[in-house]
């Protein structure tokens, strides 16, 4: 009965999201050969066409991804792959949480070895073509391997610490290794920006002159304590633009895009600076990291209760029940059964990007923020002219036009 409700499930996924996909890209694609009303000031047609082409380029990548993701999804589950894999091990590793880490950690590696050839393509076919690829293969392949040394490193001691708790910590294990998992979250979120970040990119601190004394007194404006403010060198690797904090405590960090210091002007630059702080003052950021953790305690108590559940491994492959098994077979289908719920977080996300805009608007001047969100749209080939309805359903940020919108009508 599971099985077959497991892939009612995928079918529909598979075929909502192709659907929202193509109808993403027929939109885009319709709109391509006039620059909406809006943006005729500032946004070019050419600049028009090469985000629609590349929206519909990724869309189509996309779509070949979500296939090959369900193929992928039946391979592990119902074609054996996981118990494939524990199979292997079973008999070479006897202690419970050795074994389970040496499982999940496998299924990782292998799986981040199947989507090597679409990364790779992705970097140097699709980025490359469009003008945003500035790596080569000889940083990619050092990135990658930092990425996997690091990943093993931090992931090996959780996921045993992880198969401990389970073992030992009784029926109310899932409460115990919610625990693990937060004060995990949190002392990552800490190092950040100080010990993870610098083995990837560059950060200097940024200079000090106009534009630093502006920053520092929107700080002392909004009461957000901490000056850290770097500028990285995105540059090294790609022509995309952003901006973004991190950390937390002492370790707090606003980090600039040197590609954005590049596109905004001082006015544009405080905007979009005063946008992320309407998170932070708004306690967007705090709201979404409670409701992240209430989400992560409610997915392991489910999983405490399905891995005691025989049909729950049967219907998915796997023949020997065990708590590894449960781990990598709750991660792999409960993103398909939670697919519906995507909207609705995404309808939360843009209610708070409105509300930073609004904030940013107020303290900074809301052509200034209008301006680089175009600005930011053209750098990073953003089309301005979506599907209502594949961004009501995917989109964490509204698009530009009614962002701009409400930001003119905040003005008033």
């Amino acid at each position: 009965m599971f099985t077959t409700l497991f892939l009612l499930f995928l079918t529909i996924s598979l075929l909502t999201t192709t659907y929202l996909s193509l109808r993403h890209t027929r939109f885009v694609q319709d709109h391509r050969q006039q620059v909406p009303d809006a943006f005729l000031q500032q946004l070019g047609l050419a600049a028009h066409q090469k985000a629609a082409d590349y929206t519909v380029a990724k869309e189509r990548v996309g779509r070949l991804e979500q296939f090959i993701g369900v193929a992928l999804i039946l391979t592990w589950t119902l074609g054996g792959g996981i118990a494939w894999v524990d199979q292997v091990y079973m008999d070479r590793v006897v202690n419970p949480i050795w074994l389970g880490v040496a499982v999940v950690l496998t299924v990782m590696v292998i799986s981040g070895l199947l989507d090597l050839p679409m990364e790779l393509w992705k970097t140097f076919s699709l980025e490359q073509k469009f003008g945003f690829n500035r790596t080569d293969l000889k940083t990619y392949l050092i990135d990658l391997f930092k990425g996997a040394a690091l990943s093993g490193l931090l992931i090996t001691p959780l996921l045993a610490g992880f198969f401990w708790i389970m073992n030992t910590a009784g029926t109310l294990w899932w409460l115990y290794a919610w625990i693990l998992w937060l004060s995990f979250s949190l002392l990552l979120t800490w190092a950040y920006p100080v010990f993870i970040a610098p083995l990837f990119n560059r950060f200097k601190q940024l200079d000090d002159g106009p534009l630093r004394d502006r920053i520092s007194a929107l700080l002392t404006r909004t009461q957000f304590a901490g000056d850290d403010i770097r500028v990285m060198d995105g540059s090294r690797r790609s022509a995309h633009s952003n901006a973004y904090f991190t950390g937390f405590g002492r370790n707090k960090r606003i980090v600039f895009f040197d590609t954005l210091m590049e596109i905004l002007d001082d006015d544009e630059l405080e905007a979009v600076l005063a946008h992320e702080l309407g998170h932070f003052s708004l306690h967007h950021v705090r709201n979404r990291l409670i409701m992240g953790s209430l989400f992560t305690l409610a997915a392991l108590a489910l999983l405490g209760w399905l891995l005691k559940q025989p049909w729950f491994y049967h219907s998915l492959g796997v023949p020997n029940p065990s708590l590894h098994a449960a781990l990598l077979l709750f991660m792999m289908v409960i993103p398909v059964f939670g697919l519906l719920l995507k909207p609705l977080l995404s309808h939360s996300s843009r209610k708070h990007e409105y509300a930073a805009d609004a904030f940013a608007a107020t303290l900074s001047g809301s052509q200034a923020l209008s301006s680089a969100l175009i600005k930011l749209s053209e750098s990073n080939a953003s089309t301005v002219t979506p599907d209502p309805l594949h961004s009501a359903f995917y989109d964490s940020h509204p698009p530009v036009a009614l962002r701009i919108a409400r930001i003119a009508a905040t003005a008033e």
